[in-house]
């Protein structure tokens, strides 16, 4: 038997990995569906947030998290986030990473919603890539043995209890714990920042073992994607683009954002997409334009160099002309509901980074919080993994769990992605509304059901139909508007919605079909 299994291989899943490691967890495997250097994380451009600049401190980052969330954050939760954020930007140096510096000392960019100018960055505005790299070199430096290109159809759960994956074909890995680190679920969207491995695998695969979820309903569409191209996955056009001065304007050059929010390009992510969708409307536009062309003959290219060559590869050159851009769903800011120490409602079951759901995002992600919620918390995995004793900051927490029936059909055909991603773009997207969510949880629960093949891309469409099926029961029962999550019909906040929502599900299986994981009794509570 193992004595950890981590399926996926982006910065959570190669620092929680490395983390065991480190704290003398040998038996430790990687499985990943993709290379092991593919993941979300090498997508990633602007930077992770950490209070260790001058003038800096954690009480004043966490101060911002709190603000972005829209008062939906776990306070215990997100002081943990910032406060190992400087012990775990040292230990990101330590395995490799080289960030960015200026006149020999490290240099930190400001983004939306940050009152200070916090954010590492590396290459400019390629750091998931820099960490990517750093963090996978580090694995096979130190011999973790890693199976790529392997798909994880489900987990193997024994009386309650999680004790290891099982391979297509019908091969099982025992584990005394997995950690599920698969990262997000933009695949289920039309247009997303994500790349096509992002499917929901992680949540899906939790959701089927009978674990907890929470806050599906808070999906981040990110304001600033460059508009055009082919295919779901959009460039993202980082939000450290705004942070360094670039306005956004629409056809006839106006900077319309002052028009919206006094914070103007540096409001929260929720608004600026709002924003940015209300004046294409407005105009009957396909994009606004975010104009970089007063910053000084060659700034942007050297700021942001990934960002000008993909631009100039489009035919628009940054330092001349303003970038098309639109939103595109961008993070999964729920997931898996874990406790400070990735773990989840079920024993043995961990998981951190974008499949989980710790609480630290509350309505609305802070930019750049989530490279640093991934080794944050997957420190603390490998910590708890190590140390049963580990004090759990969340004792006294207890949350209301509701529980959702979901049948099995095998004589249901899974659809075709394109007509599933559309109907989430238009009925839970930016903004939603009953009769539209209505639609889509009827659709998407007939998907849901629907038994795959036994192709990766079948079980892939079967995921994404699962968790798109819990975000719009969540949305749908959420009657207000706060942080990602806008209701037309509900366009304000509601003080008895200050809470969140955490399910489980119990299948409702055919005869003679096999149940996977146990069903969870309505109304349970969650000690964590």
């Amino acid at each position: 038997m193992r004595n950890l299994i981590v399926v996926g291989s982006g910065i959570a899943g190669l620092f929680t990995a490395l983390s065991a490691h480190r704290r003398g967890v040998r038996d430790v495997l990687i499985v990943t569906k993709g290379a092991l250097e593919e993941s979300t994380t090498r997508y990633a451009q602007g930077g992770i947030a950490a209070a260790v600049g001058d003038g800096d401190s954690w009480e004043l980052h966490e101060a911002d998290t709190l603000g972005a969330g829209a008062e939906l954050c776990d306070p215990e939760a997100v002081r943990v986030l910032v406060a190992d954020a400087s012990e775990r930007v040292a230990d990101l140096m330590r395995f490799g990473v080289r960030f960015d510096t200026e006149n020999g000392r490290l240099a930190y960019a400001r983004e939306g919603a940050h009152r200070i100018a916090r954010v590492l960055h590396a290459g400019g505005d390629a750091t998931g890539k820099h960490i990517e790299l750093a963090l996978a070199r580090a694995v096979r430096e130190l011999g973790i043995e890693v199976r790529d290109r392997t798909f994880v159809p489900e987990l193997i759960v024994e009386a309650g209890t999680c004790c290891g994956v099982r391979l297509p074909g019908g091969d099982a890995i025992e584990a005394e714990a997995v950690v599920l680190a698969t990262g997000g679920a933009g695949q289920l969207y039309s247009c997303t920042t994500n790349p096509a491995i992002s499917t929901g695998d992680g949540v899906a695969l939790a959701v089927r073992a009978g674990a907890a979820v929470a806050d599906l309903e808070f999906f981040q569409f990110h304001p600033t994607a460059f508009a055009g191209g082919s295919g779901v996955s959009r460039f993202l056009i980082s939000e450290a683009v705004r942070g360094h001065g670039a306005v956004l304007r629409n056809h006839v050059g106006e900077a319309f954002m002052a028009g919206y929010d006094r914070r103007r390009e540096l409001a929260p992510r929720d608004i600026v997409a709002r924003s940015i969708l209300q004046e294409m409307e407005r105009h009957s536009l396909p994009n606004v334009w975010l104009d970089a062309t007063h910053f000084q003959r060659g700034e942007f290219a050297h700021r942001f160099p990934t960002i000008d060559a993909h631009c100039r590869r489009q035919g628009c050159d940054p330092g001349r002309e303003p970038i098309p851009v639109s939103p595109a769903a961008h993070y999964m800011m729920g997931g898996v509901w874990t406790d400070t120490w990735g773990k989840t409602s079920v024993p043995g079951l961990f998981a951190c980074g974008e499949t989980a759901c710790t609480g630290v995002h509350g309505a609305n992600r802070l930019a750049s919080n989530s490279l640093l919620e991934g080794v944050v918390f997957g420190a603390r995995v490998a910590q708890a993994l190590t140390t049963p004793s580990a004090p759990n900051l969340r004792r006294q927490t207890v949350l209301h769990v509701e529980e959702l029936t979901l049948g099995r059909r095998a004589n249901v055909t899974l659809p075709v992605r394109d007509r599933m991603r559309a109907l989430m773009w238009d009925e839970i997207g930016i903004r939603r509304d009953q009769a539209g969510l209505d639609e889509a949880r009827a659709a998407l629960e007939t998907w849901a059901s629907a038994l795959p093949d036994d192709g990766v891309e079948s079980h892939e469409t079967a995921n994404l139909a699962l968790v798109g099926w819990v975000i719009a029961e969540a949305a749908l029962r959420r009657e207000e508007s706060r942080g990602a999550h806008y209701r037309i019909d509900f366009p304000e906040s509601r003080r008895q919605w200050r809470r969140r929502q955490l399910f489980v599900v119990r299948p409702r299986p055919l005869p003679g079909t096999h149940v996977i994981g146990e069903a969870h009794r309505a109304g349970m509570e969650v000690l964590s």
